[in-house]
């Protein structure tokens, strides 16, 4: 397995497990939680957060069979920016009654611009 498949392979497993341990935890937490919306924004971002790290384990599997690619880093380091700032910036909101102030619509930009360079590396990908 190449640098670049192995790094979002084992970062999506690693999302993937803090985002069912956050889910449990905020399942309970949210009653308790500074924040009147903790349980919404807590769903919200647990929900993101496995939703993206599926994403950054399709860009490592899709990494190993082939060649070396800045798109498929680029999505990868897109979709892992985006569950830092987006997810981020909702747990410090509902955790701490921390507002990140424009870190949220940050982390959405780079979701969705993760998403589109995928789809461009996919549209330019000559391994068939």
């Amino acid at each position: 397995m190449n640098g670049t498949a192995r790094f979002f392979v084992v970062a999506g497993a690693l999302v993937l497990a803090a985002g069912v341990a956050l889910g449990a935890v905020s399942a309970h937490a949210a009653k308790s939680a500074p924040h009147p919306e903790a349980a919404r924004l807590l769903q919200t971002a647990v929900q993101y957060q496995l939703v993206h790290g599926l994403g950054l384990l399709a860009v490592g599997i899709l990494a190993r069979g082939a060649a070396p690619s800045r798109l498929l880093a680029t999505s990868g380091a897109l979709l892992l920016a985006g569950i830092a700032a987006f997810c981020g910036s909702l747990y410090s909101l509902a955790f701490a009654a921390v507002s990140l102030g424009l870190l949220a619509p940050v982390g959405g930009a780079a979701f969705m611009a993760g998403w589109v360079v995928l789809a461009l590396w996919a549209l330019l990908e000559r391994g068939d």
